[in-house]
């Protein structure tokens, strides 16, 4: 199950792409129905490139495990003629042919509350999976055995097993999975496939693993499972699940572990989320392998990609503008340029690769955003948010205070009116193909990152990408407004390319920063010592760059990073680390430090979720007449704590505040402007306005800007306004 919990902020990496929120037409194109594979492409309203070779059986799978909470809230699932219709019916004249759904084991507690998130116990699965037998879908059964989500950041216990031997819970384990798949049947579920565990990097019902290898609990905890399967269902498909294809080795442990035990499966499953998990190539390699080597199949139990980057119920969504990769535009066009490949990915590894399912691509707003507290008493009540309040009690680490709505709304495959979008046909066009009209679905954004100083040099062309594959570079004019830009801070220079297309570039100004290789990126780690098992790590889950430290451990432990600066000019100074972590109760130690020969200070470093950085400040630091500072990040942590350092810094105290200058007149020119009315004026004079107003924006965000700054762009602004010309009527 993919992690629910807060957007990353926005990274400031030099250069980099985000894709823009252009959309293309969302609702299925008239006539575009499902073509026999021999046929052509089909007319659509979106490209798909067809993928050659399916299997008939191949799974065009989808995760809706939110349904009946969904519908329990009030939300209302339409076909693409907009009238009212059942999901499920919905989603199979859209191609999808099986249905996933989560299954935990006691999610509520001692006064009956759900704990939100669908609140999928057995009977509740069982439900799901008669309505997707009842539309002709099959079902893949996927137990968590926890109370609430598992995945490699939290694998809990059921709070009926805590107090188990080893033993005793692999037996429970066996039994617990018998008896609900007995349940399946008994309500004539089409039980294609049982998943035995969720993302279980490194654990299962409670069960943490020492390190990546697999041990004799966890491989006795995945046989009971299996032998439960076969003992009920013997011809359903026993499935193992893993996440991180991209960490080199990582799946083939794992597999050579099952292997070593003589673990009983028939399907090595991995989530593949292009955010956090490498290229599509390195996908079907590692699964290939795993293919080739073991003899097993293989498939994708969860994928998806956002269409927006807007928030639809007023609860932050995971993906917002930080977390997106420049794989693929965020748009619909992007969503079905990202399944198909993923289709085509698992296709690409032969016989062996059977199916790709789509997460929660129908866990939609119960309410807009401008209703949220209305949306939160419905979330409370029927469990349609992510988690509710009751689940606090047992996941206060990852829960605790941040219960709430859906975090994935944007990533859905339907309109937030319950109106299929045609990237959920994308399931039927990679059987056939599909072509539509020529548009643009993303402009490139500027994002820039320099050191006070140094020259802001925006490029001279963007990337302009279309729905049928194809990117065009067009020449750009930046506003004048760049050359206003006044001491560190965050701006936004506008500019328009040669085509007539509005773009923006984002441009990040950083005080000189002491530490040496702050962000980890280079190799060349000597100026850091790391105490084990902190490690320089390639992952999805730094803060910025494609770099962290990252540590783990199954005990117990303390881990530190740590550095010695030198040459330092005497003065004062802000030292700041950036933190995530999980797992880590309030009782851990968790420390940033500086020492010189004048003293030391600290300020403790956050864990929270996964996935909600913190940035630890320490200020007042003040460096002698030596030049020497030694830094150091310090951890003593619980078993299973989890936790990520990046982007460490040490800079001029003076250059982390801003000024006192007096903009209060700029503000109001600004607000003069604002308040145009932009019907009444010409083009030309709105375009001058427009080039004022950027420049008066950019010096009231800069942190160095003076009096004399301001005078001159508040006259500016207001020089523009006064000589608006009104356009003949």
């Amino acid at each position: 199950m993919m992690r629910l919990f807060h957007r990353r902020p926005v990274r400031s990496t030099l250069a980099a792409v985000a894709a823009s929120v252009i959309l293309v037409a969302g609702l299925a194109v008239a006539g575009a129905a499902a073509a026999d594979e021999t046929d052509g492409p089909v007319d659509a309203g979106i490209f798909v490139d067809k993928v050659e070779g399916l299997a008939d059986d191949f799974a065009m799978g989808v995760d809706v495990s939110t349904v009946l909470s969904l519908e329990e809230s009030g939300v209302v699932f339409r076909d693409a003629a907009g009238q009212p219709a059942d999901l499920f019916d919905v989603l199979a004249d859209n191609g999808v042919n099986s249905v996933r759904i989560r299954v935990w084991n006691d999610p509520y507690d001692a006064a009956g509350r759900g704990y939100g998130g669908g609140t999928v116990d057995v009977d509740r699965a069982v439900e799901i999976g008669q309505r997707a037998t009842g539309a002709g879908l099959d079902v893949l059964v996927d137990f968590h055995y926890s109370d609430f989500w598992a995945d490699p950041g939290r694998q809990l216990a059921p709070k009926a097993w805590e107090a188990l031997t080893d033993a005793e819970t692999v037996t429970a384990l066996h039994d617990f999975t018998a008896d609900a798949l007995q349940r399946f049947e008994d309500a004539g579920v089409d039980v294609r496939m049982v998943q035995i565990g969720n993302e279980t990097n490194n654990a299962i019902a409670g069960h943490t693993r020492p390190g990546r290898e697999i041990d004799a609990q966890f491989a006795a905890l995945i046989s009971a499972g299996s032998a439960a399967v076969r003992e009920v269902l013997p011809d359903a498909l026993v499935a193992v699940h893993f996440t991180n294809p991209e960490t080199a080795g990582r799946y083939a442990t794992y597999a050579a572990g099952l292997a070593s035990f003589g673990v009983d499966y028939d399907v090595f499953a991995s989530s593949y989320y292009p955010y956090w998990h490498g290229g599509i190539d390195n996908l079907t390699a590692v699964l290939s392998d795993i293919a080739t080597s073991y003899g097993k199949k293989v498939m994708v139990a969860e994928t998806s990609w956002a269409r927006t980057l807007e928030d639809g119920d007023g609860y932050p969504n995971v993906i917002g503008a930080g977390g997106t990769t420049d794989q693929y535009p965020v748009s619909v066009q992007g969503q079905a340029w990202e399944l198909r490949d993923v289709i085509a990915a698992v296709a690409a590894v032969g016989e062996a690769g059977i199916g790709v399912y789509y997460w929660e691509p129908a866990w939609l707003p119960v309410g807009p955003a401008s209703e949220f507290e209305a949306n939160r008493v419905l979330w409370e009540q029927f469990g349609s948010g992510w988690a509710t309040s009751a689940a606090s009690d047992y996941d206060p680490v990852h829960v605790g205070e941040y219960y709430g709505g859906s975090a994935w709304d944007n990533q859905s495959l339907f309109a937030w009116d319950g109106t299929p979008l045609e990237s959920l046909k994308t399931f039927q066009y990679v059987r056939t193909g599909a072509v539509a009209p020529r548009e643009i679905v993303s402009i490139q954004e500027v994002t820039l990152s320099v050191v006070d100083g140094a020259p802001i040099e925006l490029p001279a062309a963007v990337a302009v990408q279309f729905n049928d594959g194809t990117t065009e570079h067009h020449g750009v004019q930046w506003s004048d407004a760049a050359a206003w830009i006044r001491g560190p801070g965050r701006y936004e220079i506008p500019g328009r390319t040669d085509s007539g297309l509005a773009v923006t570039a984002s441009v990040t100004v950083e005080t000189a920063n002491f530490v040496v290789n702050p962000g980890f990126e280079s190799a060349d780690m000597s100026a850091w010592s790391l105490t084990a098992p902190a490690a320089r790590t390639e992952t999805a889950d730094a803060f910025a760059g494609d770099y962290a430290v990252t540590f783990w451990n199954g005990a117990a432990y303390q881990t530190s990073a740590t550095q010695t600066l030198t040459g330092v000019p005497a003065g004062t100074y802000v030292l700041q680390a950036t933190t995530q972590g999980t797992n880590s109760p309030a009782t851990d130690t968790r420390t940033l430090r500086a020492t010189t020969s004048e003293g030391s200070w600290s300020a403790p470093l956050e864990f929270t979720v996964w996935n909600d950085f913190r940035t630890a400040e320490v200020p007042g630091i003040v460096v002698g007449a030596d030049g020497v500072v030694e830094i150091a990040a310090e951890f003593s942590l619980t078993a299973g704590a989890w936790g990520v350092l990046d982007e460490v810094r040490l800079v001029e105290a003076a250059s982390t505040g801003g000024g006192d200058v007096d903009t209060a007149s700029l503000e109001r020119a600004l607000a003069a402007a604002a308040s145009v009315d932009r019907e009444r004026y010409t083009d030309t004079s709105l375009a001058r306005l427009d080039d004022a107003v950027a420049v008066g924006e950019v010096v009231l965000a800069g942190s160095q800007a003076t009096a004399a700054d301001v005078k001159a762009a508040t006259k500016l602004v207001d020089k523009a306004v006064s000589q608006l010309k009104k356009a003949k009527s």
